[in-house]
């Protein structure tokens, strides 16, 4: 098959071109990214650099998917997260801008990484399946623009062969598959998410050195390991599989499991209190994670993932609790990957940019 995979460098897109290499089945690769990495990945890639951001990536896109079998789009952003405006553009006006290509090169299979972030608040702590509503959080931007781009996908798919999301016509009839993952994770991310997280000036070891978890008593999460929504991809573009499937391993996790695997002693702090302090913070530029992560983590619902195992015959091979160690660990060691979107992460250097470049926050993209 010819697949293109747009987002290749980032955490999942990783995860499955290592599948790849390692595959008996030979794909002939395309990886679209706005950074590509200096070295070859893993297996025979070809590298088309484009921004998914800005409108002047659509003749690339078009042409990376002439000929494909399918697109896998996973391009998505996290920072700056006080930058909304590039936040949607590359999100929501990125998966437009895949959608309208898909269309005008006829791509027989689109595969489209939705999240656990689309649906909309639980009303308890009993999983969900893939019909519950995707109306989102709407404090929380992620959650805001995941939803966007599934009404993206509702369009296209209503509109049928002969229309695409813009002025292109389409080539032929596509076949959809939306993925929604609980938190995805795998060691070679923690630079990453230390980087999303946790301020520059701040050790990585500082993670596994924290006395106490101040989180709500009702905290409860489900996980997911990057390698097993990998197989997910890999298993729906063999089948051909359309509609939308959840992934998320057992066992859901909870304020105290995060704690003992942190080492921490769990701290009953009540959610309001916890925004509170994430905004104040975030307002304050001390930190990068903004309000609406915390909003998410308390009225997302668990996720059903009988779905993905009856229909695609999907099976997760790590469960959640050695999902997060895994990640805790990457994260304690500062772990990074291949790539510019999962390269290495120190305090020198945090501190350097800082000085040359500015804040993340206030820094302006390329």
């Amino acid at each position: 098959m010819r697949i293109v995979v747009t987002g290749a460098t980032g955490n999942i897109g990783t995860a499955l071109l290592r599948r790849w290499a390692t595959s008996s089945e030979h794909h002939e690769v395309v990886g679209i990214a706005r950074r590509p990495p200096e070295q070859p990945a893993q297996g025979v890639v070809t590298w088309v650099t484009a921004d998914l951001s800005r409108e002047v990536s659509a003749p690339a896109l078009r042409t990376a998917f002439a000929g494909a079998d399918a697109v896998v789009h996973l391009a998505w952003g996290f920072q700056p997260s006080h930058d909304l405006g590039y936040l949607e553009a590359l999100g929501v006006g990125g998966t437009r801008r895949v959608l309208d290509a898909v269309a005008a090169t006829g791509v027989p299979h689109l595969v489209h990484m939705s999240s656990l972030g689309a649906y909309s608040p639980k009303h308890d702590d009993e999983p969900v399946d893939e019909s519950w509503p995707t109306d989102g959080v709407p404090s929380s931007p992620y959650s805001r623009h995941k939803v966007a781009a599934e009404r993206l996908l509702d369009a296209f798919e209503a509109a049928g062969p002969g229309a695409g999301t813009g002025a292109a016509p389409a080539g032929s009839s596509t076949v959809v598959t939306r993925l929604r993952p609980g938190i995805v994770g795998q060691r070679q991310a923690g630079s990453a998410l230390l980087r999303y997280g946790i301020p520059g000036w701040l050790p990585a070891r500082a993670v596994s050195v924290l006395p106490a978890l101040p989180v709500d008593r009702g905290l409860v999460i489900p996980m997911v390991h990057a390698d097993d929504v990998a197989a997910a991809i890999d298993l729906a573009l063999e089948q051909g599989a359309g509609g939308a499937f959840n992934l998320a391993a057992d066992p859901p996790l909870t304020r105290d499991i995060i704690a003992d695997v942190l080492g921490a002693r769990p701290l009953h702090v009540p959610s309001a209190i916890v925004r509170l302090a994430v905004s104040a913070s975030w307002h304050a530029r001390v930190q990068q994670l903004d309000p609406g992560w915390i909003d998410l983590a308390f009225a997302l619902p668990l996720l059903d993932s009988t779905k993905a195992r009856r229909e695609l015959g999907w099976e997760p091979t790590k469960d959640a609790v050695s999902v997060l160690r895994e990640v805790v660990d990457g994260i304690a060691d500062a772990a990074s990957g291949p790539t510019p979107v999962l390269r290495p992460r120190s305090v020198a250097d945090n501190l350097r940019r800082a000085v040359t470049e500015g804040p993340v926050f206030f820094r302006k993209r390329p």
